[in-house]
């Protein structure tokens, strides 16, 4: 599995210990995100995430910001993208499940390691059930509702 991640300043030590923790567990991982705490703006890095996933060169994004809500909000401008905030893995399970999503954003600052190994963890090994579920997904893009 393909994992592009990335990061503003707020996600950068998370980011550092996600990407160990994913290279040693035999994921092919690019860093895409900021490689400092000093400030920087999370749609900077959030776009080129959601290109690369929605391109299809990544199976998976993962992003990363002080509260989540900014980068996430930024990857959904992207049609192909359906980014989740994930802050438990019930919510990571469901959003991969439920919403087929493909970035799971996660907040820096409410999270601690461990908490988002396990969101990680769920996210990745959680596959969509399809079913109900598959025609609410068809529903998303905005083409779907243009007159």
């Amino acid at each position: 599995m393909k994992i592009a991640i990335a990061n503003d300043h707020a996600g950068f030590l998370l980011k550092k210990y996600l990407v160990d923790y994913l290279l040693k567990a035999g994921y092919e991982v690019k860093d895409m995100g900021s490689d400092s705490q000093e400030s920087s703006d999370y749609p900077d890095y959030a776009h080129p995430l959601a290109i690369a996933v929605e391109k299809g060169s990544f199976d998976i994004g993962i992003s990363i910001c002080g509260s989540g809500n900014g980068i996430n909000i930024t990857a959904n401008k992207h049609q192909g993208i359906r980014s989740a905030l994930c802050w438990n893995e019930e919510i990571a399970i469901l959003a991969r499940k439920h919403n087929n999503a493909n970035i799971c954003a996660l907040p820096g600052r409410f999270i601690n390691r461990e908490e988002a190994v396990v969101i990680v963890r769920a996210f990745l090994n959680t596959r969509f059930e399809g079913g109900r579920h598959e025609r609410r997904i068809k529903k998303i893009p905005m083409k779907t509702f243009d007159q």
